[in-house]
């Protein structure tokens, strides 16, 4: 089969075997309770909040830790997507930090050379899968995705505790994939000469219908929909089975695919499961319709 890459991206085999993981990439709450003392696993609660706006208008981003520190698993930490691991004072939420500052961040929590990380999530698996992304930019692989995330790990009946957890401080060295980012203009190029861009947020915020959270409703010109829920059931968070989610990734499998959403988060939800069906060569779009709305220069379309 052959794939084509986006201008000036060199072509991308799938993903490698990584010997030295302890899980697979997704990994089911008794996987992960069965390596539970490891002392290579760190296990990490990803879970934000977006608060919106009833009249629309851009959201507040509200970190999670409170309500972890109330339940998580045995032995995890706690990552801030929304703050530490975001560029501080930034135009937009979310911000992509330079490599070497990301990964000093990711040092700082714990999360480093060594290490296998499982992430997880308390509602949504967008977060679990941003830090999954965020550390597979950096180059650290062995990072599993909790299936289900919380809601999963007590409906098998599997153990909580309560109160903060901190790990060491370690080293992660950034080898950064500039191979999995695509910038504005990379975009826009691809929007005029009719490539695939995957739209992952709900077929109405798709077509620019409601209130939005961002300066302009409405999609880039030339994009499809794959709403991030089509992998993963929104209320148990668990992983749709892998030939239906080979079936919803089937009609863009064949192409480069540039992936983007509101803020550069749901759709990691859509590059993590084409990374399950072993593409590693989806590029995420991070400023997405947050930085592309910003822009009246640049045309959105929507119904």
């Amino acid at each position: 089969m052959i794939r084509q890459t986006l201008p000036g991206v060199p072509p991308r085999k799938a993903f490698p075997t990584v010997s030295s993981a302890l899980l697979p990439p997704l990994a089911s709450p008794p996987e992960v309770h069965a390596v539970l003392g490891n002392p290579r696993l760190r296990i990490v609660d990803a879970t934000g909040y977006l608060d919106r706006p009833p009249g629309g208008g851009p959201y507040t981003v509200r970190s999670g830790r409170a309500g972890y520190e109330q339940e998580h698993l045995p032995g995890a930490g706690f990552a801030d997507i929304g703050g530490d691991l975001s560029v501080a004072g930034a135009p937009r939420p979310f911000t992509l930090p330079e490599p070497e500052a990301l990964a000093a961040a990711f040092g700082a929590i714990g999360l480093g050379q060594g290490t296998h990380v499982v992430v997880y999530a308390r509602n949504s698996p967008m977060w679990a899968t941003r830090l999954w992304w965020l550390l597979h930019y950096l180059g650290h692989d062995d990072v599993s995705v909790l299936d289900g995330g919380l809601p999963g790990w007590k409906a098998a009946g599997l153990p909580v505790e309560s109160g903060p957890v901190r790990f060491p401080a370690t080293v992660l060295e950034p080898r950064p994939r500039h191979d999995l980012l695509a910038t504005q203009s990379q975009v826009q190029e691809l929007s005029e000469n009719a490539g695939c861009l995957v739209n992952a947020l709900t077929p109405a915020v798709f077509r620019g219908e409601g209130v939005t959270s961002y300066s302009r409703p409405g999609r880039i010109p030339g994009s499809v929909n794959l709403p991030w829920t089509e992998l993963v059931d929104g209320q148990t968070l668990v992983w749709r089975d892998p030939q239906t989610r080979a079936a919803a990734l089937a009609p863009h499998q064949d192409r480069p695919v540039v992936a983007y959403c509101g803020g550069g988060i749901s759709a990691t939800v859509d590059v993590f499961g084409w990374y399950l069906a072993g593409r590693d060569d989806v590029r995420l779009y991070d400023g997405s319709l947050a930085e592309w709305s910003a822009r009246p220069d640049l045309p959105l379309q929507t119904g």
